[in-house]
């Protein structure tokens, strides 16, 4: 584990003067990027995908297993995020989420869904690819708990150029292994999966985007996309029940 972190750490440092020369003459650094992917590999991550990535003007909507998911989108698919507002606040963790231009709500707060859903739909039109959780935490990884609607309402009504995209993020076998869940805090799941002897491998799932039918709608888009994930969920168990 010390030897990964360390790795991770001098790819940080390595990075960090190139990315701040970007943003100071105000050009999109690409060292983001590199950092997220070269992380990820780090950490054992290993990606396959299948299905037609949309590059721009889309919202990924995908489950959520680990922090790794976080590496595997954002460096795959060049993707920001949706993340719960305390992530902004967390040392270090906070400062490279702002790089990578995330956007925070506060998922309890009822009163800021309405701002949140313009913050949400103000990153969206700049082009670039946005993931949203809406499972609202982490799951078990070979199954899906209840999706949220509410940040969906950012995007009602959809924007003309704007497609939803279900995406799922599938360990196969080692899902249950890989998957953050209570009472393991975040920082012990990160030093459990850094000491994995195995490497991590990905799978990720890019599903066709939803139809027009159901854009009108949050709750209808939400229950579109979770039934897209859950139906591929199905079909790679059975075209692949023993995979590692």
């Amino acid at each position: 584990m010390s030897f990964r972190l360390a790795l991770m750490v001098l790819t940080l440092l390595f990075l960090i003067v190139p990315h701040l020369l970007y943003r100071a003459i105000g050009r999109p650094s690409p060292m983001v990027m590199a950092f997220l992917n070269a992380a990820g590999w780090i950490a054992g991550l290993r990606i396959r995908t299948t299905g037609t990535r949309l590059r721009r003007d889309v919202l990924f909507v995908s489950n959520h297993v680990s922090w790794l998911d976080i590496l595997a989108l954002g460096g795959a698919a060049r993707s920001a995020f949706v993340s719960k507002a305390e992530v902004g606040t967390t040392p270090l963790v906070g400062w490279l989420a702002d790089q990578n231009h995330t956007v925070y709500v506060q998922r309890d707060a009822r009163r800021e869904i309405h701002n949140q859903a313009n913050d949400l739909r103000n990153a969206l039109a700049r082009g670039r690819p946005v993931t949203l959780f809406p499972e609202g935490t982490t799951g078990p990884g070979d199954g899906l708990l209840p999706f949220r609607p509410s940040l969906l309402q950012a995007v009602i009504p959809t924007p003309p150029r704007l497609r939803v995209q279900p995406v799922f993020l599938d360990y196969g076998a080692a899902a249950s292994d890989i998957a953050w869940l209570d009472p393991e805090s975040g920082l012990d799941n990160f030093k459990r999966l850094l000491a994995r002897k195995r490497p991590v491998h990905l799978t990720i799932h890019y599903l066709e985007p939803l139809p027009d039918a159901v854009e009108g709608d949050r709750k209808l888009l939400a229950e579109a996309a979770r039934a897209a994930i859950a139906a591929e969920i199905v079909r790679s168990s059975a075209a692949a029940p023993h995979r590692l």
